[in-house]
């Protein structure tokens, strides 16, 4: 069996950062099951049709996922507070990653936006 780049990239990590950034990637290609899953600025990326849908990375004291809007980050600020961000990402600690509403909402915003065209 062939070990895909993101397949690589996740069995360097600890174990509680390779599991929430594989369950992360299980729910974005479970909403979004024709995605392709590749490597994009060293980071694991999901693309449909060779645009960039989220990216995601392991760093020391964090997760990220990447490619959100500030559009999306002011709908959504609410839900957003209690998470770090930098522009256009958004940090979570292996422990407590991520809800999957939070994950599908990002997802859908994003499949919206690339369909809009932005």
């Amino acid at each position: 069996m062939t070990t895909s780049p993101i397949d690589a990239y996740l069995k360097g990590l600890p174990d509680e950062h390779r599991g929430a950034l594989q369950r992360l990637r299980d729910q974005i290609i479970g909403l979004v099951p024709g995605a392709e899953q590749t490597m994009s600025y060293g980071m694991p990326t999901i693309k449909l049709n060779g645009k960039a849908l989220l990216l995601f990375a392991c760093w020391k004291a964090h997760c990220s996922v990447y490619g959100l809007t500030d559009a999306f980050m002011a709908e959504h600020a609410d839900e957003l507070k209690d998470y770090e961000r930098t522009k256009g990402s958004l940090h979570f600690a292996p422990k407590a990653p991520f809800p999957p509403s939070l994950v599908e909402k990002m997802v859908r915003a994003r499949l919206a936006e690339l369909d809009a065209g932005t």
